[in-house]
């Protein structure tokens, strides 16, 4: 059996997918990060892997195929390289479970879990009713809810700003109860002297975890944050490789890892920085604002993970429709949500059934497609009243 075909499809809202094919009719998919970039960068990526790496080889060695699809450029790492190569991973992956007729997780040791948690995003950039959203949000069934704390902030910041990001978790937790978990996400805009003090200011509202408490450039601020709250801290979905995330665990101040299936590796790099982060005792919350096959591939890993603690996923939350997830499956019902979880795709390989016809249908070509608004809506450029940039 030999790997003999590729494709990718740029698909709205903001998808690329990639088709691999063997020459006995194997069909395998991934799903890859685009970036701010859009599609182009990436699919070019896909189609180099493809062709100087991966075609005309034996799909079962992924193993040996990561390697030299890492290793084999002299220069290696960043968002595009290991966009492309996690989507990839993720093809493979699904060509082998398909092949054995099983789907990922008993390839990688069988279930640790019946069902995966799921969080619900509520907002919080622009803060109109965020009790409300909550409210919302646990009446579908969630348990879990995140939010983004702040809107711009300074290096240093008033204590009105702070009194105001307080104010919205309060409002939260009171309209949810002490049953519901409540993570706050700080994005990377928060700066180090203004993250130690808004953590410690959280902490009685009890969130589940602070996410990005400064940018991920930042890990050696890590310690000196951890050291003024008691609140988890939270990061990894910029980071692309177990190499990047090795000084976060060695810092010992991180608690929950995040890394994108899409952007760090896919399904063989994540397995291996979820078992470091086991070794760290630190719990695993895979980042998947993405699609269908992105959620699948975090699933698959979940289900076989032992220290996988919650998974985000964006239906009906980063879209703003819930139909963004489900317009490109034949089987809709594989995502079944309940009670705040969500089951794992049984079936062979990813476990999901793509429309193919509909992925065509809605494709462009990578080099011609215009996400604009999307795109803009996504990452946003924020600037403080004096003009000068912040983080988003």
């Amino acid at each position: 059996m030999k790997v003999v075909h590729c494709e990718t499809f740029a698909v709205p809202p903001r998808w690329l997918f990639v088709r691999l094919e063997t020459d006995d009719g194997l069909v395998g998919w991934g799903e890859h990060v685009t970036g701010g970039g859009g599609p182009a960068p990436v699919a070019a990526a896909v189609n180099a892997l493809f062709e100087g790496r991966l075609q005309g080889s034996d799909p079962l060695r992924i193993e040996d195929h990561w390697t030299t699809m890492y290793r084999g450029g002299f220069y290696r790492g960043g968002p595009v390289l290991m966009s492309a190569l996690s989507g990839l991973d993720q093809a493979l992956w699904d060509i082998k479970g398909t092949h054995y007729d099983t789907p990922i997780h008993e390839l990688l040791g069988g279930r640790a879990r019946d069902r995966v948690r799921v969080y619900g995003w509520i907002g919080g950039d622009r803060p109109a009713d965020v009790g409300a959203a909550a409210t919302e949000r646990v009446e579908q069934g969630f348990s879990a809810v995140k939010m983004n704390a702040t809107e711009e902030f300074r290096r240093v910041e008033s204590p009105a700003a702070i009194d105001a990001a307080v104010a919205r978790l309060r409002e939260v937790r009171e309209a949810v109860g002490p049953e519901i978990d409540v993570a706050v996400d700080f994005h990377g805009r928060v700066a180090k002297s203004m993250a130690k003090k808004l953590a410690k200011r959280l902490e009685p509202h009890e969130p589940m975890f602070v996410e990005e408490p400064v940018l991920s450039e930042q890990i050696e601020a890590f310690g000196e944050i951890a050291a003024h709250t008691t609140t988890p801290l939270a990061a990894g979905e910029r980071l692309f490789s177990r190499w990047e995330f090795k000084p976060l665990f060695e810092s010992g101040a991180i608690d929950v890892i995040q890394p994108d299936l899409s952007h760090a590796g896919g399904i063989t790099e994540v397995r291996k920085i979820a078992a470091m982060a086991e070794s760290y005792d630190v719990a695993l919350a895979p980042h998947c604002p993405l699609g269908p096959i992105a959620l699948a591939a975090c699933l698959q890993v979940d289900a076989c993970t032992q220290n996988a603690l919650i998974q985000e996923q964006s239906a009906d939350i980063h879209y703003n429709r819930e139909a963004d997830l489900y317009e490109y499956l034949a089987e809709p019902s594989v995502f079944d949500y309940e009670e705040g979880y969500v089951s794992i795709p049984a079936d062979p390989g990813l476990g999901i059934d793509l429309d193919e016809e509909a992925i065509r249908a809605a494709a462009e070509p990578p080099s011609e497609v215009d996400w604009g608004e999307n795109l803009s809506a996504l990452k946003p450029v924020w600037r403080h009243d004096d003009g000068s940039f912040t983080e988003w």
